[in-house]
């Protein structure tokens, strides 16, 4: 329990702030600036690789605060207004997509295997479901008491091209990221070998 409690918190440092930071500024930014609108205020962004790479580096926790506090970011730049139930709700599915060291993808550590994407995919799928599908909707109605035809045309919408930029984009990162992390791996085990 406390192992799983440590991966889901991950590890605090000024490394993890600093990308929490860098995340969440990226993340606003490219919500507004690195999309192509598909559906009212619904957009295929690349924003959607912040989750990847803070979550994959530092945990659920870091993932959720970037993408949360990104949207807020997007969301003034934007000047649309402050969308809490869409900020809560992009945390969320940045925190399912931390979840990758729970089902053995360590990035960190070098490992990311063809099972790995496989359930890394699925994970997006559910993910997207539930964040935009389940938690936005609800939250709409609990802040805005807002209409949720347009919500739910804007979750499909948003997960589809969510889905498939965390997948598409996604996966190709994760293999470089985790390559990288292994190649300086070996480096470190041969340098202990020679003392």
């Amino acid at each position: 329990m406390n192992k799983v409690l440590k991966t889901l918190l991950g590890v605090w440092n000024t490394k993890t702030v600093v990308a929490i930071a860098i995340g969440a500024a990226l993340f606003g930014v490219l919500m507004n600036f690195g999309g192509i609108p598909i559906y009212t205020n619904t957009r295929l962004t690349t924003a959607m690789i912040v989750p990847v790479i803070v979550g994959s580096m530092f945990g659920p926790v870091p993932a959720f605060i970037a993408c949360f506090v990104g949207n807020t970011i997007a969301d003034l730049i934007g000047g649309w207004g402050y969308w809490f139930d869409w900020s809560i709700g992009n945390g969320v599915l940045g925190f399912i997509i931390g979840l990758l060291p729970l089902y053995g993808a360590k990035i960190n550590e070098g490992i990311f295997k063809p099972l790995h994407a496989v359930i890394y995919a699925i994970t997006c799928v559910v993910g997207n479901a539930f964040a935009f599908g389940v938690i936005t909707p609800l939250l709409t109605v609990a802040f805005y008491g807002g209409e949720l035809t347009i919500t739910f045309l804007q979750a499909f919408a948003g997960g589809i091209a969510n889905t498939a930029v965390l997948v598409i984009i996604g996966i190709p990162i994760l293999y470089a990221l985790a390559r990288r992390n292994a190649r300086g791996r070996n480096l470190v085990m041969e340098e202990e070998k020679e003392e």
